[in-house]
Order: C-alpha cells, then sequence, then structure tokens
C-alpha cells in the first residue's frame, strides 16, 4: 500500500511546533505580568497543562492502535484549533488557563499522533525519520520563538490568530495527505492483539529508557526555569539568557541535519542513545563551575548535543522493540514519560534550591544522569541479544 510521504509527515509536524510556540513561551509572562497571577499558581496551572499532555500522549497512543489513525490525527489538529480560535476572543482569567489544559492535551495527543504515523513509513529507516521529526519539531521551536516576543508586544490577539492560522494549514496538510492507503487502511489490531504485551527482554530496555527520559527532563527543565533567576542573580542580562535558548534551537537543527546524513554509516542506535545521555550530564558538570557567561554558552552548546543525539534515538528504538499492532500505546508512553519529567522538574529544581543551593542542583543533576546511563548500559546489555525486533 502507498504510504505517507515523510515529506508531508514533518511539514505537519513543522506547522505543529511553530503553532504551540507562539503560546508556551509567554505563559508565565502573560498570566504573572499581564492577569496578575502569583508564580505558585502559573506552576500549578503549568502542571496541569503537562498532566494534561500526559493524558493526551497515553490515550492518543493506545487509540491509534484501535482506530483509524486518519480521523484521529484530524480530531487531534481539530480541538487544538477549536481551542486557539476560542482564545483569540476570551484570553483573560479563567478562559487562558481553562484552555491551556486542553491545549495541553491536544499537543500531547497530535505529537503521539505524528510519531506513531512515523511507524507506519518502511521505506526509510527508522533511525532518519526519527530524527527528521526532531528537526521539524526544532525547526518549528526557532522560528516560533523567533517571532514571538516581537508579535506579544503588539498584540496578545495577533498571537493567537496567528497560532490559530498555523493549525489551520496544519488542518490542511493533515487532511489533504495523511489519507494515504497505509494510513486509512491500516490493520486495527484486533481484541487478542490489543492486550499484547511486548517480549520479556524488548520491555526491560523500554522500562530503563522511559526511566531515563522522566529523569533527563527532570534535570533539563532546570534550564528553563531555575536557571534563569541563577543566571541574572549573577547579572547576566534576561536576554542573554533568551539567548541560549535561540542558540539551542539553531544548533539542534544543525546537529540534527548532520545526525541525519550520519544515519546512513552508523547504524547502532544505543550507542547514540548512550552518547547523548553523557553529553547531558557533562552539560550539568559545566554548570557546577559556571562563573560567567561564556561558560553558560558552552554548557547548552554540551546540552544541545547530548539532546540531539539521545532524545529522538529512543523513540526510534521503541519502534523497533514494539509489534505493530501496539505501536501507538509505545510511542505514546514514550511522549508521556518526558512530560511528566516536565511536569515535575521546576517543583524539583526548587525543592533542592530551597533546601541546600543550586551547585546542589548541578551535582545532582549530572549523578542522577549518570545512574541513569549506568542502568542503560547494563539493562542494554543484558537483554540486547534476546530482544525481538519488529518492523
Amino acid at each position: 500500500m502507498r504510504e505517507l510521504r515523510l515529506r508531508w509527515l514533518l511539514l505537519g509536524s513543522l506547522f505543529s511546533s511553530i503553532g504551540m510556540s507562539f503560546i508556551w513561551p509567554l505563559t508565565t509572562i502573560y498570566l504573572h505580568n499581564r492577569l496578575g497571577i502569583s508564580l505558585t499558581l502559573v506552576g500549578v496551572i503549568l502542571l496541569f497543562y503537562s498532566l494534561a499532555n500526559v493524558v493526551g500522549s497515553i490515550l492518543g497512543g493506545r487509540l491509534f492502535d484501535r482506530a483509524n489513525p486518519y480521523y484521529l490525527s484530524i480530531g487531534g489538529v481539530c480541538l487544538s484549533l477549536a481551542t486557539l480560535v476560542s482564545l483569540i476572543f476570551h484570553h483573560g482569567w479563567p478562559a487562558f488557563p481553562i484552555s491551556l489544559i486542553f491545549l495541553g492535551f491536544g499537543s500531547g495527543w497530535t505529537l503521539t499522533m505524528v510519531n506513531s504515523l512515523g511507524t507506519t513509513i518502511h521505506s526509510r529507516d527508522g533511525r532518519y525519520i526519527y530524527n527528521m521529526l526532531y528537526f521539524a519539531q526544532n525547526l518549528g521551536i526557532v522560528l516560533g520563538t523567533a517571532l514571538v516576543g516581537f508579535v506579544y508586544s503588539i498584540s496578545v490577539t495577533l498571537l493567537f490568530v496567528i497560532a490559530a492560522s498555523l493549525f489551520v494549514l496544519l488542518l490542511a496538510v493533515v487532511l489533504l495527505r495523511y489519507n494515504a492507503p497505509a494510513v486509512v487502511h491500516r490493520k486495527v489490531a484486533a481484541k487478542h492483539e490489543q492486550t499484547a504485551t511486548v517480549p520479556r527482554h524488548n520491555g526491560r530496555i523500554m522500562s530503563s529508557f522511559f526511566l531515563t527520559l522522566v529523569i533527563v527532563w527532570i534535570m533539563y527543565e532546570q534550564w528553563s526555569s531555575n536557571l534563569s533567576v541563577y543566571m541574572t542573580g549573577m547579572g547576566i542580562p534576561m536576554r542573554d539568557y533568551s539567548m541560549l535558548w535561540t542558540l539551542n534551537a539553531g544548533l539542534i537543527v544543525v546537529f540534527q541535519m548532520i545526525l541525519g546524513r550520519l544515519a546512513h554509516y552508523f547504524h547502532n542506535l544505543y550507542i547514540q542513545v548512550y552518547a547523548g545521555i553523557a553529553f547531558i550530564a557533562l552539560s550539568f558538570v559545566t554548570l557546577i563551575f559556571a562563573k560567567d557567561y561564556l561558560h553558560f554558552v558552552i554548557a547548552m552548546v554540551i546540552l544541545t548535543m547530548g539532546e540531539a543525539t539521545a532524545l529522538p534515538a529512543i523513540p526510534a528504538i521503541v519502534n523497533q522493540l514494539t509489534p505493530a499492532a501496539i505501536k501507538g500505546k509505545y510511542q505514546g508512553m514514550s511522549n508521556a514519560w518526558a512530560s511528566v519529567g516536565r511536569a515535575f522538574g521546576p517543583l524539583f529544581g526548587g525543592l533542592v534550591i530551597d533546601f541546600a543551593s543550586y551547585t546542589s542542583l548541578f551535582v545532582t543533576a549530572a549523578l542522577a544522569i549518570l545512574v541513569m546511563l549506568g542502568v542503560n548500559l547494563v539493562v542494554v546489555t543484558k537483554n540486547r541479544e534476546s530482544v525481538t525486533l519488529y518492523k
């Protein structure tokens, strides 16, 4: 059967990423500065946003295996689009935080659909597909975050108009291009297949990766939450902190292009995960000694190398380790466990800082990630020879 063309999947991912990049960067600033909400309550709202993302990821993944992915994709995009349209007219309190919860659910659902649809493409190597999806998502972040500050200074309403317009484009792509026979006529898992379990050795490896995603994202969130306070407290301007994220997004795009080319020559995805985790740990080791802006730039470059190397490889491995009938379920779990880490990251960092110090946080982060690297090495080494691989 004719497959969904990868370029249309990437274009859909790009539109979704740009659209959501018009929303999440301004959430804290808009709630606190414009709506006068306390930072504590903002933290609670963001927690519910992340938990809704978890629910959307899990539910979307399970339904992918049991229903038509084409209509599921349309439903997820329509939910996000309807929410963004409502925000154009109602973005005060409590409409904005309520809408955020729906957007969290919709974005988790849509990302899971995109990753799961990647499993239906067999004409390309799985690692190449997920590297390119990660590239498209981060290219969207580069474009979205580069424009959001400018548009926000003009009009919040215009911001939601542009975000909704991007989801109209996304809906058009889904309606016109995601109806490939391999998607529309994808074999729905039978009753007995829906309750199928992965082989024991496969499950052990995936479980270690899911736990790694939780730990890595808890620590990664320190960069987007507590590092801003730490750096500005050292006298580094907020604009310089913001530039780190521009650097991050730009480097991810560059690294993904390089990894996309190297995928033809290096086929061991596990080494890619190990290297990426090691780089992420090293970034926190660098932060322990960072006393000037240059060291923060170096730490961000190392973090980005790790992120771009490890994070796209994990869903590619999950794809290899799961049978066709339950691929959506496990792609959803991959997104969900990452969202759990993102949900609790700021709270964890705040507690460590309050009871100890920033240095303690960096040491804890480096050690925790290195421990997970060790766990992965042991689990994969013991189980890899016995795994069952799937297309």
